[in-house]
């Protein structure tokens, strides 16, 4: 039988490779970002067109690469950053495999310009699908430049994977924050289709948080610093009053490189225990400082999640830093000693002398005199008659048995009564009530019609935006002063995108700044306090529910508003509002579904209610 294993060609071993390391523009983003910053480099520029599909270009001024090291730079497994085995475990750079430009240059055009300091030319190669098209000596400035076209032209299978430019240019933010964030101390620049997103000088972190995501955050912020033999912790977290829904302000860094980590996070939700509302996610940026041969990076393809030596220490030096800082800085609630101001002795008796307290003695009191009235009037008891005229006062007013009978059984139906009103709002003259102010129950011909009410009034407000956006027809009412709200670099580029869509159904927006919005209307059903809110869980389902090709913005943003501006579970509804809400559930083209296709109503048979009583 002829032998049937063989060895890989490079060029598709490397193509295997790539699809590990780069699964999407953003992968490409991240690899060559983090050598630029191996490279020592103070300013790097990344520049992206249609999200990185045509070109994904990184320029810095780092110290360069030598003719030689720049051609061994695409080979597989080449590396200057590890030498022996040992040293995975004294890592203190970002790349080590020495397998990111190979595996990009399998799968794109790329285009390297570098040159080092000293020298006087640089060199240029050009690689297409592993293979290397040119070579040659040109001027350049100090530093590398290496620019990745047509990304996936040699895959199209995996192009037709990506989703839509808007989806992943977010992706490509999200790694540049979080290469960004660390490294605040280099200047950094993403330019996108020609036009500059971000611009972050060399900052202290407080500064670099705030320069990314808005100035509204820098109130936000609660300093975090602690110093032991383990760990050093430093960054800051989020006060609970500004808590979201998402987890889109999370970073964890470890020897200054982001990770994901469950443990840990679970360690700051614990700090955060009971400052927070159910469903909210503290916001947090910390740095933990540990020694190299504690950890092991080497366990994921994207370097992104890290084994520790003790994660139970770390977990408990993490979540007491936490809670001290939150109570250093009165954000919660501590036990105070400190003295109470408000027991001073006022300024006007501080000259006051205290007067001795005198004590009246009755001398000629004799507890075995059998004079009554002596004895009563000493000790202050009524004498026999007038005890007796007492108690039988205590029974004036008392009416016969029978009668008090008959009240303690009419308050007894007054409680049962209240019980069942309190819990169902039942009366004579109606068909519908209310059930634990959740769901409406109607009666109908073969049984009962029980209707969740969230998710039934989602459906109304679903179709009725739908045809808002697409009709073009939403009333809206104007603000008497408008609204300035703070939203983040990357919240503003999707409300801009969004922002049609939205004034098709009652939003009005005067101006977007760098940071801020300006809205002087909104939709009639929207109150001026919801404004925020809602569009902050837009902007959040956006960013998470990521609509592609095949699925419908206008869709989105219908379901996201009707799901922030529905009536909730818990809202106690009238007679009037509760029927009002049937029949304009079953107006609608799909009653039977919310949205998310959830039921919104089941019918029970009268004959399923007879099993019950079997």
């Amino acid at each position: 039988m002829a032998d049937i294993i063989q060895l890989l060609p490079d060029h598709v071993a490397n193509q295997i490779a790539a699809g590990e390391v780069v699964q999407r523009p953003a992968s490409v983003v991240k690899e060559l970002l983090e050598n630029a910053i191996d490279a020592q480099s103070d300013a790097i520029t990344l520049i992206i067109k249609d999200a990185g599909k045509t070109l994904i270009q990184v320029i810095d001024n780092g110290i360069g690469m030598s003719e030689t090291d720049a051609r061994l730079s695409f080979e597989r497994h080449a590396t200057s950053k590890i030498k022996t085995a040992e040293d995975l475990f004294q890592l203190n750079t970002k790349g080590f495999r020495g397998e990111a430009l190979a595996s990009i240059a399998a799968i794109a055009h790329a285009e390297l310009k570098t040159k080092k300091e000293n020298a006087e030319l640089g060199v240029a190669i050009t690689i297409e699908g592993s293979e290397v098209k040119s070579q040659e000596v040109v001027v350049t400035p100090k530093g590398t430049s290496i620019a990745v076209k047509n990304l996936f032209y040699n895959i199209p299978a995996r192009r037709n994977f990506l989703k839509s430019d808007a989806v992943e240019l977010r992706h490509i933010i999200d790694e540049f924050h979080r290469v960004a964030l660390i490294h605040y101390g280099i200047n950094f620049k993403l330019i996108h289709n020609g036009s500059e997103l971000f611009n972050l000088p060399e900052s202290n972190q407080r500064q670099r948080i705030v320069n990314i995501f808005g100035g509204k955050t820098n109130e936000k912020l609660v300093p975090i610093n602690e110093d032991t033999e383990v760990l050093k912790l430093s960054g800051f977290v989020g006060k609970p009053q500004f808590a979201k829904k998402t987890r889109s302000e999370q970073f964890f860094f470890v020897n200054n490189r982001f990770i994901k980590s469950a443990y840990l996070n679970h360690a700051v939700n614990s700090a955060f225990e009971g400052l927070m509302k159910d469903g909210y996610h503290p916001s947090y940026f910390l740095n933990l400082q540990v020694d190299p041969k504690t950890i092991d990076i080497n366990i994921h393809p994207t370097k992104t999640e890290i084994k520790f030596d003790d994660e139970h220490t770390l977990y408990a030096i993490m979540r007491s830093a936490i809670k001290h800082s939150l109570g250093q800085f009165n954000i919660s609630p501590v036990l105070d000693f400190n003295r109470d101001h408000n027991l001073d002795t006022p300024y006007s008796y501080q000259e006051k002398h205290a007067s001795t307290p005198t004590v009246e003695v009755d001398r000629s009191y004799n507890p075995f005199k059998a004079d009554v009235d002596v004895a009563s009037k000493s000790r202050g008891f009524h004498s026999k008659t007038k005890g007796a005229k007492s108690w039988e006062s205590l029974y004036v007013g008392l009416k016969d048995d029978s009668e008090s009978t008959d009240k303690i059984n009419i308050e007894n139906e007054q409680q049962v009564q209240s019980l069942f009103s309190e819990s169902s709002d039942i009366s004579q003259n109606q068909s519908t009530f209310q059930l634990q102010n959740k769901y409406i129950v109607s009666t109908i011909k073969s049984g009962l019609l029980i209707i969740d009410q969230y998710r039934a009034h989602q459906r109304i407000l679903y179709e009725n935006l739908l045809k808002s956006i697409t009709i073009s027809e939403a009333v809206s009412q104007q603000l008497l002063f408008p609204l300035q709200l703070q939203f983040s670099k990357q919240e503003l580029i999707i409300l801009k995108d969004l922002k049609s869509d939205l004034e098709c159904t009652g939003f009005v927006f005067k101006t977007f700044t760098e940071d801020s919005v300006e809205v002087t209307g909104v939709p009639m059903h929207v109150s001026e306090s919801e404004v925020s809110i809602v569009l902050e869980q837009l902007v959040s389902d956006v960013e998470h529910q990521i609509p592609d090709h095949s699925f419908s913005v206008t869709d989105l943003v219908a379901k996201s508003l009707a799901k922030s501006l529905a009536i909730r579970r818990g809202q106690k509804l009238t007679h009037e509002e509760q029927d009002h809400l049937i029949n304009r559930l079953f107006a609608c083209k799909e009653p039977s579904v919310s949205p998310t296709n959830k039921a919104t109503f089941v019918m029970m048979d009268a004959s399923e209610l007879d099993k019950k009583f079997i």
